[in-house]
C-alpha cells in the first residue's frame, strides 16, 4: 500500500508517482483537507447515502489520513492506472478504489480551484483572469497535447480520432503556458485527434493580454491573436544535397 509517510522522503519515486515535490503537495494540503470537509456531509456515506452509524465508526479505512488521500487521487490522476492494479496495490475491492476516485475527483478539483493553480477554461476570459492576477505583460507558449485512446469500434469515430502526426488514435487540447514560472494558464475544451492545432485555437477565441509575447510552432502557422508579439520558428525549405 502507497503511504505517503513512507515515500515522502524518497524525492524521485515521490515525484514519478504525484507531478508533486512534496513542498508543492504540502502547500497543496490544506486546501485538500479544507475541501475534503467542506464537500463531506457528516450524514452521508461516501456514495451519497444515509449513515447508519456515526461517522468514524465501523472499520477503519485504509485511506483514514487526509495526506494518503491526497496522495491516492495524485497517483490516479498523474498515472492513469487500471482500477484492479490500484486494487492490489491498496488490498481492497474494485468497488472500494471506484467509490474513491469518485469521492476525492471533486474534492481535488475543488482544492486546486481554490489554491488558484486551475487553468482557466474560457478562452475569452483569459487576459481578464490574469489582469486580475496582475500578470499582464508575459511570455506565453500555446501548444497542442494528445493523449492516446483506445481505438474506437466506429468506422466514423476512428476517422475523426486518428492523428496522423500521432499514427494513433487520441483526443486533443491546447494549453496555453506562462514560460517563467511554467504555470498552465488555459487549457482548452478536448477534440478529436483529428483537429488540427490552429483550427482548435481560433474555435476557442482566446482572448490574450495585449502586452503579452506569445511563442507558437509551425502547427499554429497563421495563427495571429492580437498580442505584442508572436514568435513562431521558419520552416526550413533548404534542400538537402
Amino acid at each position: 500500500m502507497l503511504e505517503y509517510d513512507k515515500i515522502r522522503e524518497q524525492r524521485n519515486r515521490f515525484l514519478a508517482l504525484t507531478g508533486l515535490t512534496d513542498t508543492e503537495f504540502q502547500a497543496l494540503l490544506p486546501y485538500f483537507r479544507d475541501a475534503n470537509q467542506a464537500l463531506t456531509k457528516p450524514n452521508k456515506t461516501k456514495l451519497g447515502k444515509k449513515r447508519k452509524r456515526n461517522q468514524g465508526g465501523g472499520r477503519k479505512s485504509k485511506l483514514s489520513k487526509v495526506e494518503d488521500q491526497l496522495l491516492f487521487i495524485l497517483v490516479y490522476q498523474k498515472n492513469y492506472p487500471v482500477q484492479e492494479l490500484l486494487a492490489q496495490t491498496y488490498g481492497v475491492s474494485l468497488s472500494s478504489v471506484n467509490t474513491w476516485i469518485h469521492h476525492y475527483l471533486p474534492i481535488l478539483k475543488k482544492s486546486l480551484d481554490n489554491m488558484g493553480v486551475m487553468p482557466e477554461r474560457n478562452g475569452k476570459k483569459l487576459a481578464q483572469r490574469q489582469a486580475a492576477k496582475n500578470k499582464a505583460t508575459q511570455t506565453l507558449v500555446i501548444d497542442g497535447t494528445e493523449r492516446r485512446i483506445q481505438r474506437p469500434v466506429d468506422a466514423e469515430q476512428q476517422r475523426q480520432q486518428y492523428s496522423g502526426k500521432k499514427k494513433g488514435h487520441t483526443d486533443k487540447n491546447i494549453v496555453v503556458t506562462e514560460l517563467k514560472s511554467k504555470e498552465v494558464v488555459f487549457l482548452s475544451a478536448t477534440y478529436v485527434g483529428k483537429s488540427h492545432d490552429k483550427a482548435i485555437a481560433d474555435n476557442e477565441g482566446v482572448v490574450y493580454p495585449k502586452q503579452a509575447s506569445l511563442y507558437q510552432d509551425t502547427g499554429f502557422q497563421g495563427y495571429a491573436p492580437k498580442v505584442k508579439a508572436v514568435l513562431q520558428p521558419k520552416k526550413n525549405h533548404a534542400r538537402r544535397n
